[in-house]
């Protein structure tokens, strides 16, 4: 069984005591066994949250795809192996609007990563547009290939994918669990094109889009969703529990 995983992604919030706070309140009233608890911080943070977590995994919310060099305000892949996190979310759909980030660069970068032994968590979603027109399964079938062109992957478990439809990310509206979980099962289908059914079987989809204390079971009781990547409620320590107690199965 696929280990669900509950990823925290802070964006651009929280100060260094505050994120320390946080952790120290919330590892205690986690799950002992059942899901993954993961939080994605602000780099200037991220050895703190590293050195204090006993429990939390660690991630990085962008990284750039060179190794070092002339590229200002970037951080390298390099940098955030050495500062010890274990994730990096990669495409999300605000890196994507406001930074121009290509299919392209997102496959240089999970290249990048995995070469780091750095596990990526790769956002794909359309925009509301598309998704009225009937287009959100080209829109996935292009992010996913392009994402992954001539990716080779070694060992399932370090890749994570997250479905965020553009449309539910921080505006309060989300995906049916039947509209996620569709997206989710076509996600899989189109990983087994490439890497064959059993590779695609340990991969692990997450739903990402307001998701909340309210929606999280019937999320979680969808057989393609492994977990959720999760925005403004993880940034709320009571809601942040109870969202990885809604992941055990």
């Amino acid at each position: 069984m696929r280990k669900p995983i509950l990823a925290g992604n802070w964006k651009m919030n929280k100060t260094r005591d505050e994120a320390i706070h946080f952790l120290l309140s919330v590892e205690p009233n986690l799950p002992k066994d059942g899901v993954e608890a993961v939080i994605c911080a602000p780099a200037i943070i991220l050895r703190d949250l590293v050195k204090r977590s006993e429990v939390i995994h660690v991630g990085a919310q962008n990284m750039n795809e060179n190794v070092s060099g002339a590229y200002t305000g970037e951080i390298s892949p390099v940098m955030l192996k050495d500062t010890k996190v274990e994730y990096v979310i990669l495409g999300h759909s605000e890196r994507r609007a406001y930074y121009n980030e290509t299919d392209e660069k997102i496959n240089l970068k999970i290249a990048r990563a995995l070469e780091y032994e750095l596990k990526p968590i790769v956002c794909v979603g359309e925009v509301l547009a598309e998704r009225e027109n009937g287009t959100t399964n080209k829109v996935l079938k292009t992010q996913i290939e392009g994402a992954f062109k001539d990716i080779v992957i070694s060992n399932p478990d370090n890749i994570v994918i997250a479905y965020e439809p553009v449309w539910a990310i921080g505006t309060g509206k989300s995906a049916t669990s039947a509209q996620a979980e569709d997206a989710c099962k076509y996600i899989r289908e189109l990983l087994a094109n490439l890497y064959g059914a059993e590779v695609s079987d340990k991969i692990r989809i997450l739903y990402g889009g307001s998701v909340n204390t309210k929606n999280i079971d019937e999320l979680m009781s969808m057989p393609n969703i492994d977990g959720g990547l999760v925005g403004g409620a993880s940034l709320k320590e009571a809601d942040f529990i109870t969202l990885c107690k809604g992941c055990v199965k």
